[in-house]
């Protein structure tokens, strides 16, 4: 029976202390997908800033991407399914990020830019998670087209404060420094659910693996859910499984476990 196997990338198959995808790792998903199991990427990166998986790439290893935690999912060259957040609600992010003077990422179908960067920007996405610099823009520029995610660089508590001004927003995080936004219902489980439907894939023939936040309503709604073994604790308790961290072969010994491979 085919399986959907759904891979969050960073911190699930590409170590943040690498930044490397292990060897483990992609014999594992050589091994299932020659055994006509079917791969799929469930992140929160949008595609402009996919550029750590080009050992799966060349060798054709993935059959689709969910991406943008769900907003924006593509099979090949044809997008399945995108929705863009309302405008007046990417306005009110926009407000509140220059109110507060901290960034915030705005993400189109095909472009991504940035308000305000500032040394986290930095620090986080070009230093550590090595993105190419993100063209900057004005508050009137980031805030006047059509926004498919943002990501402003904000507490918890300011999240908390933001909510009611984007009462139609899901809220997600996978790094402590900033949150992850979409139109309500695009999460993960969303992306899950129209890859299936496009593929003819039962739900029970699902497996998801991932290691943050954003990747909890994917390790529930998945048939099995697996948690990555350097996950925070919530992850774990919403997976079926916890594997060996990502840099002790963790994906390959739940696949393993699981009798994929």
């Amino acid at each position: 029976m085919t399986k959907a196997l759904f891979f969050d990338i960073d911190g699930t198959l590409v170590s943040f202390h690498t930044h490397r995808i292990p060897s483990s790792t992609i014999e594992a998903l050589e091994a299932a997908h020659a055994k006509g199991h079917k791969i799929f990427i469930a992140t929160g990166r949008p595609k402009a800033i996919i550029n750590n998986l080009s050992e799966l790439q060349k060798r054709n290893l993935i059959d689709g991407y969910i991406t943008m935690n769900g907003a924006y999912c593509f099979v090949g060259e044809q997008v399945i399914y995108k929705n863009a957040i309302p405008q007046e609600e990417v306005k009110a992010m926009g407000d509140f990020c220059e109110k507060k003077g901290v960034p915030c990422i705005f993400v189109e179908e095909h472009h991504i830019s940035v308000y305000q960067p500032n040394e986290m920007v930095k620090k986080i996405f070009y230093d550590f998670l090595h993105v190419d610099v993100i063209p900057t823009v004005s508050f009137a520029e980031a805030t006047g087209k059509e926004i498919i995610q943002m990501t402003p660089f904000i507490t918890e508590e300011e999240e908390r404060e933001i909510r009611p001004s984007i009462p139609t927003c899901e809220i997600g995080r996978w790094y402590p420094a900033f949150a992850d936004i979409t139109a309500k219902g695009d999460t993960k489980q969303k992306g899950i659910d129209e890859i299936i439907r496009y593929f003819d894939i039962r739900l029970e023939d699902t497996m998801a693996f991932g290691d943050g936040g954003n990747d909890i309503s994917m390790l529930r709604h998945a048939a099995i859910g697996v948690a990555m073994g350097q996950a925070e604790k919530d992850v774990k308790a919403a997976a079926d499984y916890v594997t060996a961290p990502i840099d002790e072969d963790g994906i390959s010994k739940a696949m393993k476990h699981f009798g994929i491979i």
